[in-house]
């Protein structure tokens, strides 16, 4: 009974639109993620003048600002992702759940 069940599921284009959905939206996201923080340490590695550089005339650096950046945009993204879960992938799975059971 199960291994049927599976197989009805495997064979659904509901099914397959969402692992492809969703698997190039999570490949793309992690590919961003990668390249800010993967960047950011690069930075840190090749160009810490940069980074020390002042911002104006105070005590600000550049690398508080960066290093900001890097945590805002990992919540901007783990954001994003769950948004898009909650509509379209939600969805997807309730539009699978109707029709195989």
């Amino acid at each position: 009974m199960e291994e049927d069940l599976v197989q009805k599921i495997v064979a659904n284009p509901n099914y397959q639109k969402l692992v492809h959905i969703r698997t190039v939206f999570g490949w793309t996201l992690t590919a961003m993620m990668m390249v800010v923080y993967y960047g950011f340490i690069l930075l840190i590695a090749f160009n810490k003048e940069l980074l020390a550089a002042r911002v104006g005339a105070g005590v600000l650096t550049w690398g508080i600002p960066v290093g900001l950046f890097v945590i805002v945009f990992t919540v901007l993204v783990t954001g994003i992702y769950v948004w898009r879960a909650n509509q379209q992938f939600d969805e997807l799975t309730d539009a699978i759940r109707r029709e195989v059971l």
